[in-house]
């Protein structure tokens, strides 16, 4: 079988690697991107990898498109060596739809390697958070935990990272597997302990964008707050989260499965759907209410209604839940967790434990104390205008709030949309001091047009806040963590 590889700068070399590795696989890979080093194209070629450019693609369809074949993806064509299969990222936008997504191949190279329950999220926001949650309701099973924050195994009472700055792609999810299996067998974690307090995994939990693999078993869609064009404009991050309904189950905020994905979803699948409650839709599994927000603890009621677990049962329960969550978005976030964590048929007690055991992400979103004063971090890379409006909403109801905004470009390929961020904080309530900072934050300021404080350095940032009396500071920044931990 020949196949070609597209991509190989969103885990395109992961992918040719393990399918060279299958028999009688002759792998090409194409740069589309042209950001892969000579040391690099150089290590493929050494595992028989032929790496090819835009005119082998052209010539194939070009010459099968003249004979009349239809190459629309047959499998009769994957079983002939003198076919070419297409595998490509679904934000590819190439003039012919590939055979194989990068999401589809990682499903087809590890369905027989992956032997236990494995829950997959993707989402536009809250991605990272959910899987945080659910590692802290999983802990008693070992779990592999892939999110942008790295990969990790954990056990009850302790934790280690196996690879941080990795990228939710698909392919990463092959990385993760991998990293774990090394993990094992690497005799320096016996002298730590960390092979005795974990000794084996027992779920995996993976973060992914754009989509699932169809290895779930519960694919949770967390949310689609702010949709946004991929692949030159020709698709919709939406479009390619369908790929999620690969999965045995699928949990989605009742939003999106309504507004989206009801009408796509297979006849013979069961959707567990979440919300917060305010639609008038009597159909949704998990609602909440009783909601008393705290800083470092939120208490509120759970209402399970008709939810159906991977085994066929059916839930209807209620119960409480205490956990951090200081605003509305982050309760939404615990909601993936809690719904995703029902479907696997985890009895509530476990998720009631595991959530009070949850206190925020460091980096992302959590509390630290500045003196007397109280700053809140919502550090992102993926922030939006949604999630900022939230976030100023909840800092509104504290004593002399401040906001500081900003942070850089190109940290995803998803931007912010300046011009509905500059309107929004152009009409901040006065009671909210502003500070910007950041190229984020430079540029904002000009198109609001107001003098607004700017500083580059978020430490004098946070100084301008406490001289102007603040006590409780919102620092919303658009970045990685690791960026941001090098201020």
């Amino acid at each position: 079988m020949k196949i070609l590889i597209v991509d190989l700068t969103h885990g395109g070399t992961t992918l040719a690697s393990l399918f060279s590795k299958k028999q009688d696989c002759k792998v090409f890979a194409w740069d589309i991107y042209h950001t892969l080093s000579e040391e690099d194209k150089s290590a493929l070629e050494v595992q028989g990898i032929e790496m090819v450019d835009e005119s082998f693609y052209e010539s194939y369809f070009n010459e099968n498109l003249s004979s009349g074949d239809d190459i629309s993806g047959d499998d009769t064509l994957r079983d002939n060596n003198s076919e070419l299969l297409v595998v490509a990222p679904v934000h590819c936008n190439l003039p012919h739809p590939p055979h194989m997504t990068h999401h589809q191949a990682v499903g087809f190279l590890l369905k027989d390697l992956i032997t236990v329950p494995v829950i997959e999220i993707t989402g536009v926001k809250g991605k990272t958070s959910t899987a945080a949650m659910l590692k802290e309701i999983y802990r008693d099973k070992n779990p592999l935990i892939l999110s942008s924050l790295g990969v990790e195994v954990a056990g009850v009472g302790c934790q280690i990272t196996l690879q941080k700055d990795i990228s939710i792609t698909p392919a990463s999810i092959i990385t993760a597997w991998k990293l774990a299996q090394e993990f094992y067998k690497n005799k320096k974690f016996d002298k730590d302990n960390f092979r005795n307090k974990i000794p084996r995994v027992g779920i995996c939990i993976f973060e992914s964008s754009l989509g699932g693999t169809g290895l779930a078993d519960v694919g949770v869609i967390t949310n689609i707050a702010e949709d946004y064009t991929i692949a030159k404009g020709s698709s919709s991050a939406s479009k390619a989260k369908l790929q999620m309904f690969e999965s045995k189950l699928v949990v989605c905020d009742n939003n999106s499965y309504q507004e989206i994905y009801s009408h796509h979803s297979p006849l013979n699948q069961k959707t567990n759907t979440f919300s917060m409650g305010e639609e008038e839709n009597d159909n949704v599994n998990v609602k909440v209410h009783n909601i008393n927000y705290g800083l470092h603890k939120t208490v509120f009621q759970v209402e399970v209604t008709d939810l159906v677990t991977i085994d066929g049962k059916s839930i209807n329960t209620s119960f409480e839940v205490s956990t951090f969550a200081p605003a509305q978005h982050h309760i939404e976030n615990t909601l993936s967790a809690i719904t995703a964590s029902l479907s696997m048929g985890t009895p509530p007690k476990s998720v009631i434990k595991g959530l009070e055991n949850f206190s925020g992400l460091p980096g992302r979103t959590s509390l630290s104390k500045r003196g007397k004063i109280m700053i809140i971090q919502e550090i992102n890379p993926g922030i939006n205008v949604t999630a900022v409006k939230k976030a100023v909403d909840m800092i509104k109801g504290y004593e002399k709030p401040a906001l500081i905004l900003g942070g850089s470009y190109g940290v995803t390929c998803e931007e912010i949309d300046e011009k509905s961020l500059s309107n929004f904080l152009a009409d901040l309530d006065d009671d909210i001091f502003l500070i910007l900072t950041g190229d984020l934050g430079c540029s904002v300021r000009e198109r609001i047009g107001k003098n607004y404080t700017h500083h580059n350095n978020i430490e004098l940032a946070l100084n301008e806040a406490e001289k102007a009396g603040a006590k409780n500071i919102l620092l919303i920044y658009r970045s990685n963590f690791s960026e941001l931990s090098r201020r």
